[in-house]
């Protein structure tokens, strides 16, 4: 994980380092955020950079995961199937889009780089599976969802299919396929 610094000049450079990397992530996927370019686009050394971060997947998975965070605030209807309707429709609008390939890119390359994995867990995988178990809550706590049945397996059930039809390209990732999905998993997922 990166070394964590206090310094005002270190945090303003990985700052400037992750803001990078969401730009040349925006602008051409993984493949354009390289160091060099992450290191040009930055202004910070290539040195630094890898004081802070292994390799650019690493750097690129930081990024894009507070970028999705940002993105994807959490709903708030009130009730479980809304709020978790809710959120399977944004995760798959965003997934939809040109985000969608950059996550594909992210997921292809942490499998592969050793180096990217706990990056890819901590500041994506597990940053999103915090949000949903924070929906989960709110509905246990209602009594509106089965407790038997655990956050993270309620968060497999409602966006793993994302992620495969993602990887897959079959079906699309559309509103309507979203709520297809959110139907058939809440049915299992709610209390009587």
């Amino acid at each position: 994980m990166p070394e964590q610094s206090s310094h005002p000049r270190s945090l303003r450079a990985m700052d400037s380092v992750l803001g990078a990397t969401t730009e040349l992530l925006s602008e051409g996927g993984l493949p354009a955020a390289t160091v060099d370019a992450i290191s040009a686009r930055s202004g910070v050394s290539k040195a630094t950079i890898y004081k802070h971060w292994p390799c650019r997947t690493a750097i690129a998975a930081e990024a894009f995961g507070k970028q999705m965070a940002a993105a994807i605030p959490l709903p708030d209807k009130g009730d479980a199937a809304s709020d978790l309707a809710e959120q399977v429709r944004r995760v798959s609008s965003f997934y939809a889009g040109p985000q969608g390939t950059i996550f594909a890119q992210l997921l292809a390359a942490s499998v592969a780089d050793p180096a990217a994995s706990p990056y890819f867990r901590e500041y994506f995988l597990d940053k999103r599976r915090e949000a949903v178990a924070e929906l989960w809550q709110r509905a246990l706590d209602r009594g509106e969802v089965k407790p038997e049945i655990s956050a993270e397996t309620a968060t497999d059930v409602l966006f793993g299919p994302l992620i495969f039809r993602l990887m897959t390209g079959h079906p699309p990732l559309t509103t309507e396929e979203a709520d297809k999905i959110s139907s058939a998993a809440l049915g299992g997922l709610l209390a009587d």
